[in-house]
Formats: C-alpha cells, sequence, structure tokens
C-alpha cells in the first residue's frame, strides 16, 4: 500500500502536531498526536479501553448521540437529510439491502448522472450487513442492524472533461479529517486518544485511499476519499489486485456508526447492552438466566477481551475462546457454558431489530432476495430463542423493537412472523426426515457430512446447523459446522438475480443514429402521425425501420409493442414488434417501406386503447391491494395485455374470495369516480422526497427527471400508455388468484371489453351447468353440493362393501389355496379387481395371522403380498420374483409389496409358482 502513502500526508496532520508511526503488532501504518504511543490501538491489538471508563463528557441514548451528530455537522454547513429504507432494491437493481450510507447515492449520484439531494449532506441511515451475523453477540460490538452516521460531499476535478450533475470541490480530505475530530471535541473527548490507521478502501470497481478512526480499542468511524476506478494500466496497484486511476468525480464517504457511539459514551460492557438494555433484561428474566457476583465480574473482564472473538480475524472461535479463557486464568470450558447464553441473548436482541427494519420497511419473507435473507434471519432467531430457553412468543419480541423504531404496521409485522414461526415449524418435520437418510448415507461412507449440504438443509428445508448436528449424532455422522455458516448461507442470495445477468452488448448499427422521439408521451389518445425513415436495416425475418419520431410504445414495463402500419404513397408495410435500444425505436415490419422518405403511421387504435386499459387497471387493482391487503403489498411483476392482465405482488398470506371481492370493488369504485389521469416529469429527488421509493413498483428508472403517473392517490414511476381518466377504463374483473412462489401472489384480471367478455364466459359456463342439472342458475351451488356428498356418500359404502367382500374371503369365503409356509399358512389366490380391493383382501388375511399372494389381470398382471411378523418371508422379494414372470418388476418393505408386469396370461402360472417361491424366500 506504500503507493498510496501520500495520499494520507495531509496538511491537518502536520499542524495538528501527528505522527505516522508502523504498528510493531499488525504492520497497519497510523497517525496520532501521541508520541509515545506504540500499537495502532485497534483489537487484537489492544484490548477495548472504555468498558466503565467512556471518555466523554456524559452518557448518550441512541436518540441523543443522532442527534448530536446531524446536529453538529449542520452548524457545519450540511443539509440534514431522511433516511432512505433498509431494502436497497428499491431504488437500485445491483444490490438486495443498504449497507452503508454511500448506497443511497449510487450508481446516479456516484457517477455523476444526477445531482445529490444536498451538497454536502449528512443522514443517520439504517443499515443491514448480513455477513457480520456470526459476529453478533460474540465480539461486544458487531450489530447485524445500525444506523450509519455520515456526511457526504460530491466533487468534480476541474479539469474532467465530461459533464457532471455537480461541479467544482466542496472539501476533501484535510476537512474531513478536521469535521471528525471537531465532532470528537466536541463530546468531551482528549483528541490525543484519537488514532487514524490508514486502510485503502476497495468496492464496486472504485477505490480510495481510507481511515478507520479508533478510540480506546474500537473503531468508531470510517473516512473513505472515493477518488479511483477500475483501470488495467492504472497507476496505482490495490489490496484486491486490481489496478486503478484516478476518476472525474471524488467523493467523501464517512461512516460513524451510531450504536458503537451509544455503547462508548456509556461504557457498558457490550453494545448490545447501551442499545437494547431493556430487551436483554427482558430475555435474561424470561429465559431465567441468572449469575453470581463473580460470574458478573468474569462477564465484565471477558468483554474488554471479546474483540479476539471476531471471526474474520480468529483462526476459529474454540481458539479463539481458548486464548481469552487463558488470560483470564479460568478454564475454556467453563467460560464458554457461561458466555454462550448471554451471547444468544445478545444475538436475540440483535436479530429482532434486525426483522423490525426489514419487516417495517415492507419486506415479505419468501424464498429470493431480501425475502429470503428475512426469513433466514427469523428462523436463526427462533432457532436461538429455543436454545437458551426464551418462550416469549417471537411476534412479541420483534414487536418490542418495532415500537421503539416506531413503525405504524406494527400489526402487520406480528401477522408475518406469526404466519412464518408456523411454515417454519412444518418445514422442520419435513426436514428432519431428510437428515436421517443423509445422516445414514455419510455414516455409512465414515465421512462428515459437508459444509455444502449443510447449506442446501439450510436452503432448502430451514435446518440450523445445531440440529442438523443432534440429528446426525443419532445416526453415528459426524457435522463440521464452520464457524462463519451463516454468512456463507447470506453469501449465496447477497446479490439480485439481475445483477448477475450478462448485459447483452449492445448494437452497433444503431449508435450513430439520433434518439427516437416520443409522441406517444404529448397525446397518448392519437394514433396517426406522420415521420421521416431514418434507417433500415434486414433482419433474418423481415426489417428494423428507424424513424424520426413516432406514435409506435415499443415493448417495455411489461406492456406489449403497438402494432399498426407505415405507408407510402407507394406501399404499405406491417408494424408487427416494436422495441427500443439505446433510445432509438426499431419498428419490425414485415417489407421494406424505402430510406428517407416520409411515411404516415397508424398505430392499431382497438389494440392501443385495451392495453392503456389494463395499464391503467394495474395501477388501480395494486392500489387496490395495499388498502384491502396492507401497506407491505409491492408488486414484484406484472403483464399487460389484450384479454387479460396479471400482476404479481409480494404477500405473505393467500388471497381470499373475501379479498378479492374487496379489491374488485374498491378497483371498481376508482372506476366510477372517473378521475383524470395525469402523467408530469419532476426532478428525481424531489419525487423520491415528496412520494418515497414505492414509486418504483414497476421499474426504476434512469435519469434526472422521472415520468410519474397519477391514477386517484397512487403515483407511480411508469413509461408506459394510459386512458385519459378512469371512467375510460370501463370496468374491472379479477379472473382468479394463484401463489407463484413462497411470499408472492398473482391476481389475473381484465379490464373494458375483455372484462365483459370474462364475465359472459363465466355466465356462459354457469348457465350450461344449470341446464344440465336442471336447476334455475342460483340454485346450482346447493345442487352441486348435494350431488358431491351422495357420491362420495356412495364411494364410502362401495369401499365397505369391498371391505366386507375381503373379509369374507379371507374368512374362507373365497376360492383361494392354503398351502403351508413353514409354520405359516398362506393364501394364494386370483382375484380380478383393483388394487384398492386386492390390498384390502391381503390387511384381512394378515390380520388372521397369515401370507397373503394375490393377483389380479384387472389392469395388467397384478401382484399384492402381505406378510404377518415373524413370518420369515420378504414380502418384497416375493413380488420381485412373482412379477419377473410377468414381463415387470416390483417390491416395496418387507411386510408390504406390490407389483405386475404387462403379461396376464401368465398370471396364473406365476400364482401356481408361488408356493416354492415363498419357501425359497424363506430358506434364503
Amino acid at each position: 500500500m506504500s503507493e498510496l502513502a501520500d495520499e494520507y500526508r495531509l496538511e491537518y496532520f502536520e499542524e495538528e502536531g501527528f505522527e505516522r508511526k508502523e504498528c510493531p503488532s499488525c504492520g497497519a501504518h497510523f497517525w496520532t498526536r501521541d508520541h509515545d504511543r506504540e500499537t495502532c490501538g485497534e483489537p487484537p491489538c489492544e484490548e477495548y479501553g472504555f468498558i466503565e471508563n467512556p471518555g466523554f463528557d456524559s452518557e448518550h441514548s441512541l436518540e441523543e448521540m443522532r442527534e448530536a451528530f446531524l446536529s453538529f455537522f449542520e452548524d457545519h454547513g450540511h443539509e440534514r437529510i431522511d433516511p432512505y429504507p433498509v431494502a436497497a432494491n428499491r431504488w437500485r437493481d445491483d444490490v438486495l439491502l443498504t449497507q452503508a450510507s454511500i448506497y443511497d447515492f449510487q450508481p446516479l449520484v456516484t457517477s455523476g448522472e444526477t445531482p445529490p439531494p444536498a451538497n454536502p449532506l449528512t443522514i443517520s441511515q439504517p443499515c443491514i450487513r448480513m455477513q457480520d451475523i456470526d459476529n453478533v453477540g460474540k465480539t461486544g460490538r458487531h450489530t447485524m442492524a445500525f444506523e450509519m452516521m455520515a456526511h457526504h460531499a460530491f466533487n468534480t476535478r476541474e479539469d474532467a472533461p465530461d459533464e457532471y450533475a455537480y461541479e467544482g470541490e466542496v472539501y476533501w480530505k484535510d476537512k474531513t479529517v478536521e469535521l471528525c475530530d471537531g465532532f470528537f471535541e466536541s463530546l468531551g473527548v482528549d483528541l490525543d486518544e484519537i488514532i487514524y490507521i490508514e486502510d485503502p478502501w476497495v468496492g464496486g470497481g472504485n477505490a480510495g485511499p481510507a481511515m478507520e478512526v479508533i478510540f480506546r480499542g474500537v473503531e468508531l468511524a470510517t473516512l473513505v476519499f472515493m477518488s479511483m476506478e477500475q483501470d488495467p494500466d492504472g497507476e496505482y496497484e490495490m489490496k484486491d489486485g486490481n489496478r486503478y486511476s484516478p476518476m472525474d468525480t471524488y467523493i467523501v464517504d464517512t461512516g460513524y456508526g451510531l450504536e458503537r457511539w451509544t455503547w462508548v459514551s456509556q461504557g457498558t460492557p457490550t453494545v448490545y447492552e447501551a442499545v437494547y438494555p431493556d430487551m436483554i433484561e427482558f430475555l435474561k428474566d424470561n429465559a431465567e438466566l441468572e449469575h453470581t457476583a463473580d460470574e458478573e465480574q468474569l462477564i465484565h473482564r471477558t468483554a474488554k477481551l471479546a474483540g479476539h472473538m471476531d471471526i474474520d480475524e480468529a483462526e476459529d472461535m474454540e481458539t479463539a475462546r481458548g486464548e481469552i479463557a487463558a488470560q483470564l486464568d479460568v478454564d475454556a470450558g467453563e467460560l464458554e457454558a457461561l458466555m454462550e447464553p448471554l451471547e444468544d441473548i445478545y444475538a436475540i436482541a440483535d436479530h429482532c431489530r434486525t426483522l423490525a427494519y426489514m419487516l417495517g420497511d415492507g419486506i415479505v419473507p419468501s424464498n429470493v432476495g431480501t425475502g429470503y435473507l428475512t426469513r433466514m434471519v427469523l428462523r436463526r432467531t427462533k432457532r436461538l430463542c429455543d436454545t437458551v430457553g426464551v418462550d416469549a412468543p417471537l411476534d412479541e419480541l420483534v414487536d418490542m423493537q418495532a415500537e421503539r423504531l416506531e413503525y405504524e404496521n406494527r400489526d402487520t409485522i406480528r401477522d408475518i412472523v406469526r404466519t412464518e414461526v408456523e411454515k417454519y415449524r412444518e418445514t422442520l418435520e419435513r426436514g428432519g426426515r431428510r437428515v436421517e437418510t443423509m445422516a445414514e448415507e455419510y455414516a455409512e461412507k465414515g465421512e462428515p457430512i459437508p459444509v455444502e449440504e449443510l447449506i442446501e438443509l439450510y436452503d432448502s428445508h430451514g435446518l440450523q446447523p445445531d440440529m442438523v448436528e443432534e440429528i446426525a449424532a443419532d445416526a453415528g455422522a459426524d457435522v463440521d459446522v464452520p464457524d462463519d455458516f451463516y454468512s456463507l448461507v447470506a453469501k449465496r442470495h447477497e446479490t439480485p438475480e439481475t445483477a448477475e445477468t450478462a448485459v447483452e452488448s449492445e448494437d452497433e448499427r444503431f449508435a450513430d443514429l439520433p434518439e427516437t422521439e416520443k409522441l406517444y408521451y404529448d397525446d397518448q389518445q392519437r394514433t396517426q402521425f406522420e415521420a421521416v425513415v431514418l434507417d433500415v436495416f434486414e433482419r433474418e425475418e423481415g426489417y428494423d425501420v428507424v424513424l424520426d419520431q413516432t406514435m409506435f410504445y415499443p415493448e417495455g414495463g411489461g406492456q406489449p409493442a403497438d402494432r399498426g402500419t407505415l405507408s407510402t404513397d407507394d406501399t404499405t408495410v406491417e408494424v408487427e414488434d416494436v422495441q427500443i435500444e439505446d433510445g432509438v425505436i426499431l419498428h419490425r415490419t414485415d417489407e421494406n417501406p424505402g430510406k428517407g422518405g416520409f411515411v404516415n403511421g397508424q398505430v392499431d387504435g382497438t389494440r392501443r386503447r385495451q392495453l392503456m386499459r389494463h395499464h391503467t387497471a394495474t395501477h388501480i387493482v395494486i392500489h387496490a391491494a395495499r388498502q384491502v391487503l396492507g401497506e407491505h403489498i409491492r408488486q414484484a411483476g406484472a403483464q399487460k395485455g389484450v384479454d387479460a392482465s396479471r400482476i404479481d405482488m409480494r404477500h405473505y398470506d393467500r388471497i381470499s374470495r373475501e379479498d378479492v371481492k374487496q379489491i374488485e370493488s374498491l378497483a371498481n369504485d376508482i372506476v366510477m369516480d372517473n378521475t383524470a389521469v395525469t402523467q408530469e416529469w419532476p426532478d428525481r429527488h424531489d419525487a423520491e422526497s415528496e412520494h418515497g421509493f414505492d414509486l418504483y413498483q414497476g421499474g426504476i428508472p434512469p435519469g434526472e427527471q422521472i415520468r410519474l403517473i397519477h391514477v386517484d392517490e397512487d403515483v407511480q414511476a411508469c413509461g408506459g400508455t394510459h386512458v385519459a381518466r378512469t371512467g375510460d377504463i370501463g370496468a374491472i374483473k379479477v379472473l382468479n388468484t394463484e401463489r407463484v412462489q413462497d411470499g408472492v401472489e398473482r391476481i389475473t384480471f381484465a379490464a373494458g371489453d375483455a372484462a365483459i367478455e370474462s364475465s359472459q364466459r363465466t355466465e356462459d359456463a354457469l348457465y350450461e351447468a344449470a341446464d344440465i342439472l336442471d336447476v334455475a342458475p342460483a340454485d346450482v351451488p346447493d345442487t352441486a353440493e348435494r350431488f358431491f356428498e351422495e357420491w362420495k356418500g356412495r364411494g364410502k359404502e362401495i369401499e365397505d362393501l369391498k371391505e366386507q367382500l375381503a373379509a369374507a374371503r379371507a374368512g374362507g369365503g373365497g376360492g383361494g389355496e392354503e398351502v403351508d409356509v413353514g409354520e405359516t399358512t398362506a393364501v394364494i389366490d386370483r382375484i380380478d379387481a383393483d388394487m384398492g380391493e386386492l390390498r384390502a383382501t391381503a390387511n384381512a388375511l394378515v390380520e388372521d395371522g397369515k401370507i397373503a399372494v394375490l393377483g389380479s389381470g384387472e389392469s395388467g398382471a397384478q401382484f399384492v403380498v402381505a406378510v404377518p411378523d415373524d413370518s420369515g418371508v420378504n414380502a418384497g422379494e416375493v413380488v420381485g420374483e412373482l412379477a419377473g414372470r410377468v414381463g415387470g418388476g416390483g417390491g416395496g418393505p418387507p411386510d408390504f409389496a406390490q407389483g405386475g408386469g404387462p403379461n396376464v396370461d401368465d398370471l396364473d402360472d406365476a400364482l401356481e409358482d408361488a408356493p416354492d417361491v415363498l419357501r425359497q424366500v424363506q430358506d434364503a
């Protein structure tokens, strides 16, 4: 990292008398005012030095510390902005969760494409880092959910060749460090104790010098100076092995952990007592976790060394625990028994806060994306509660944190948690059987169950590794659980699938063409226009026609493309599809209309109007669904059509018939109100500030200005075509609902003419059923129910008669042959009946202590063999032998098996051989 050494030689350091040193323990370079200091001050080079010795003027709560930070930076020229949601995929499609305050401004602001909401700015941003999950509770300082207090400044180099959305320098490294010192000083900290460790930053294709800010053994802030971009010919080689060059924009990206600052101000043994004091007391009381005075003393001594338990730094947890025990001169096993329940309590408190953030911001548990990560945290929390003996309902625990965070959807949060706990219970029952089978397989091989299998068991069945360990132990199989197990699981799911998809290469044919003017935004009702043909490109089938302007809407946002014609004086060509590429709209035609001339474009008006009805109806339906099902409802996908449309939404339960009726009624109320459907193009930040990130239900548009569609009280960013007034839709009819995957419900509906046609089809079916049943349409449900109950009753009567017949046969009423097989009598009989009757007869014979060998020629040649206990005959082997004689196969458990083959003509011969087969199997 010596290449960046000059980047840390700040005028501010020189003016303040700092000295650059190298830590003899870890080799890190750091800056300090204390010339006698030797180490960098960070664990494991030093232990925590603030516990019971804070070094701040006064204790602060979370709320007080947050306000102190934001007010300080407001007083120093920064504008305070509101935090963003923890679900970063609301405004960007390359990540799932917000892990730092800079995520709020990536990629549009950091690239210079759009301006920041303020410059400079300050914020306290809730974040969730899944990669810290295994450290939570152990190190005393790690929390999965945390608030990153930050200040940011966005700068552009004066010699930058391109235009950016912000220009000039606001401030850079010297001012950033000066502000950091200033905030410490405002809290009464002795600045001689502040250490700045050099730690260059790399991430997401960018890099720059950075500093960790240390006070009394704990990192309280990170100052990142994002100023370089990846370049194979770059002058700087960074720690990821790639080379980097300076970029035109350079950004101050700081992070001050609210929880740690609060912790240090109080000097409690761990961060958890400072952040969750009431909840930890509740959990300890509920789990009946009590400590003697000596144990409390040992816990406090251990807390100062807890930094050694960092899974990213330690060799493994067992070794780290042993080293701490050795320093404290206590038995490692006794220390583990004392600390593990307490660490579980800390983790439960942290995880409940994480869940409150996730569910409070509307994430719905599922098997993908943020939903998967939420489910993972919830299930781990439930397992920790069970392990440590906390019997309070999990929904109540999460609600404690939701109340503290002042979420208004607490009833929905509790409902989701209760639903998920029940799903988890059902999953465990199914998964336990899978573990038993797997454990037996690996026990036979003499191998431990591998980590990949453990992760798959967790992914597929929600089975925690310690549960797998317990079940596997009974089967004699070993399990080697890595200390960072949950981090490995989270890593599988931390990137959205869309972000992993390779970007298609751009078509160079269109690079020199101007963007097509989109007339359909000026007047969505218009279907005729004139244009100039800029170019025509031949395709394998047909042509791509590029015009200077168009009324044809290209496929996008789940809305199909318009169709129609392009006409000249000489020819008319059919427009069969319309696509857009880099702003250039391609009209895919069956013939070449000719380049350079004028064309008259005509959009298929009937199709366009029906697509407009369905697109506006989509906005109305999801708006109505939110009113009925809850504010957590968010679009997971949509597809508009001419005859029907569908919308997928994130929801934790099935949509009932009563829900459908309410959604349909609310939607049609909006239609009948005949309100205007309007569009506007506001500044992106203004739109987000006023309406929030639910604007991006249908996707995240680029650009500084975005198009908003207002339908009744619903506002969404949308690029599609819409009706002028809601009354133009005519009617909305929900056709059906279905679950497309766990956590995602689909509503299919029709609008306008399609709604009427679908209602008529339903009525036709009803009237046809009424004619068949010879009743009035209103009587069809009762009549169908009566017929069904009668049919079920007759079916039961038939089954009863079959059982009676089987009992009669077993009691000697049949014509079967009886033979002795050892000390057991076997009945061999051909009964040309279905398999149900054969099984019933076989069971009756076994209850009478006899072996049953029954054959049927009703559907091929079929056999059923059943044997009583202690007969010495394996039913599966007998069936295998007999089925082979009729050209087939079969098998099953030793006490009951069935099988058969196609050769019915050989059935009697096979049954004739049955006595010999029975004796051979018994002798074997």
